[in-house]
């Protein structure tokens, strides 16, 4: 019988539409966005030093809601969407830049993403995303 639990590349769209519709101000993503991983789950940020692995609903849960304590500073959406499929079918590339604007110049923040989704559910992450250009659209330094 096949899956019914969305697809990797499908996560992943739900995902950065929630991340975009979280900073635009609608804070129900954050918990919408929490029941997309796995518990337990293992997401990492490695160009944002010092945050530290999250692991659990209740880590997900504290990030995206910090995340919604900056709403309004940003409007994005992810564009240039690349989905690389690789031998195991639970791990996906996702190649794209979040576009829009901050609330002192413009958006263009490189991300790639490397998901382990089991089951319709994110067990691990790597996000590799361009923080210096969240610094520069919200007018902040970045040295």
């Amino acid at each position: 019988m096949p899956s019914t639990a969305p697809t990797p590349e499908q996560i992943f769209h739900r995902v950065v539409d929630g991340v975009s519709r979280l900073m635009a101000g609608d804070v129900t993503r954050v918990e919408l966005l929490t029941q997309l991983y796995a518990q337990p789950t293992h997401v990492v940020h490695p160009l944002l030093h010092g945050y530290a692995p999250l692991t659990s609903h209740a880590d997900m849960r504290r990030h995206f809601a910090e995340a919604a304590q900056r709403a309004g500073q940003f409007s994005f959406r992810a564009e240039a969407i690349r989905i690389h499929r690789t031998t195991d079918p639970e791990v996906i590339i996702a190649e794209f830049t979040y576009c829009g604007t901050g609330s002192a110049a413009p958006l263009a923040a490189h991300c790639i993403f490397v998901w382990r989704v089991r089951d319709g559910l994110i067990v691990e992450a790597r996000d590799y995303i361009d923080y210096a250009a969240f610094a520069r659209a919200a007018g902040r330094s970045t040295a």
